[in-house]
């Protein structure tokens, strides 16, 4: 019997798990939750959002739009969750994060060839094994991942938006629309310049919880804290998460000076994500500082930011393309551990781990994805980047340039995302190379 484990139960370790099960892989299934939680957790579910509720863009001229839809046409469990559990977002796909959780643990738990096993590994188990822990690996694992050959840790720092409750917006203040006129899918908290310095001036003053080892330098810039961002430069906020453009305050006919935006959490509309607004401002200060946004001033915060410390591998030379051990055959790791970034990246590389490893049980050649497709230019560059290695995000700078040139961007990546996907339909129509693809279970 061709038999695999699978340690976590994050995203990623779901959809390997998921993967590996469709094709007759028995798979056990080890989540520490809920005997131990990390920091940032706080559900028994599995695939638990910890940041935002956004898979973002969901278009083709976007990577990670391109990135969903490959997955989509590899019968990704993460991407069919998240397309029954979506809520209004624009032109991005968010999702109910309570139904998406329970959507996902359904569908592991009731999978015939998974056997969930609720304890802490502080070991790594010998034989076919995909270690999915996550940024915050318990510290008796993480000790004994970094003993392996030819590892080098490395350490960066992550935060998370406060979520408010919508019963408690000012709404004579808050609009709904979208930019451009796209939908009325944000709420929108507008400021006139006045409001914004005061805004600003609070923000550069207000207490920061204590971070162990954090300097202020060692963040990820796609989820950088908000008073971080606006010790950059006064305006930085106003060209970033509270950028105005396209938005038109119904009360005074024009553009504000800046502008929050809010998320909706679920479908109901009951709670709502300070979108951009991730911080490590102690909960009093958010509390003092955040109700200064225009329709804020008596917003019930459900969920307070919050920043902890993420932990990733130095994968090239360490991980090879389908991100199995180089130096032992077998053992394989996925999520945003391997260095890529984002919720669809982290299941992406699950998706990869857990197809490679199934056809390595089953006596098959690995697929290689290329550089063609945003699934297999993530996985090359976890393995073969250079200079300092750093966590990454989908982008088309990753993926195989154009073979002509256009020079209109969007048509340009309209060009590579139907290239992509009709390289994802060869290899699902070419028995050869992709006899593995599994019937859709779920």
């Amino acid at each position: 019997m061709n038999k695999a484990t699978v340690i976590g139960a994050g995203l990623a370790g779901c959809e390997a798990a998921w993967q590996l099960a469709s094709r007759g892989v028995h798979v056990t299934l080890v989540e520490m939750k809920p005997e131990k939680y990390t920091p940032a957790h706080h559900s028994a579910g599995f695939a638990e959002l910890v940041c935002s509720n956004s898979l973002r863009s969901d278009q083709l001229t976007n990577a990670v739009g391109l990135l969903k839809e490959e997955m989509r046409q590899l019968s990704s469990l993460i991407m069919k969750a998240a397309d029954c559990c979506r809520v209004p977002a624009g032109g991005a796909l968010a999702v109910d994060r309570e139904a998406f959780s329970a959507y996902v643990t359904k569908a592991i738990e009731e999978h015939e060839n998974i056997t969930v096993v609720r304890e802490e590994i502080t070991e790594i188990p010998e034989g076919n094994v995909i270690i999915a822990t996550g940024p915050l690996t318990s510290d008796a694992l993480a000790e004994k991942i970094a003993q392996l050959p030819g590892l080098e840790t490395l350490n960066f720092f992550d935060a998370a938006a406060p979520i408010v409750s919508g019963e408690s917006l000012n709404m004579s203040k808050v609009f709904r629309a979208g930019r451009y006129g796209r939908g009325d899918d944000y709420l929108n908290c507008p400021f006139t310049r006045e409001e914004y310095m005061a805004f600003y001036e609070a923000l550069l003053e207000a207490e920061k919880a204590e971070v162990h080892g954090f300097d202020g330098t060692q963040v990820f810039e796609g989820c950088m804290p908000i008073e971080v961002m606006a010790s950059r430069g006064e305006m930085v906020m106003a060209f970033g998460p509270m950028k105005p453009v396209g938005l038109t305050d119904p009360r005074t006919g024009r553009e504000p000076y800046a502008a929050v935006q809010l998320r909706a959490e679920n479908n109901e509309g009951t709670m709502y994500n300070l979108v951009g607004f991730q911080t490590r401002l102690k909960w009093g200060e958010q509390k003092r500082v955040f109700s200064m946004i225009p329709g804020l001033e008596n917003a019930e915060f459900l969920r307070y930011g919050v920043m902890h410390r993420n932990t990733f591998l130095h994968s090239p030379g360490f991980l090879d393309e389908h991100y199995q051990m180089i130096a032992r055959a077998g053992t394989y790791f996925a999520g945003q551990m391997t260095g890529v970034e984002g919720y669809v990246e982290s299941a992406s590389s699950g998706m990869v781990a857990g197809i490679s490893l199934a056809r390595q049980m089953l006596g098959m050649e690995p697929v290689d994805f290329t550089r063609l497709t945003a699934i297999g230019a993530l996985s090359h560059h976890v393995a073969h980047a250079t200079g300092d290695f750093q966590p990454m995000n989908a982008n088309f700078g990753l993926l195989e340039p154009y073979e002509k040139r256009i020079r209109n961007k969007q048509e340009r990546y309209g060009a590579i995302a139907a290239r992509s996907l009709n390289f994802i339909e060869a290899l699902r129509s070419n028995p050869l190379a992709c006899d593995f693809y599994p019937k859709d279970t779920i």
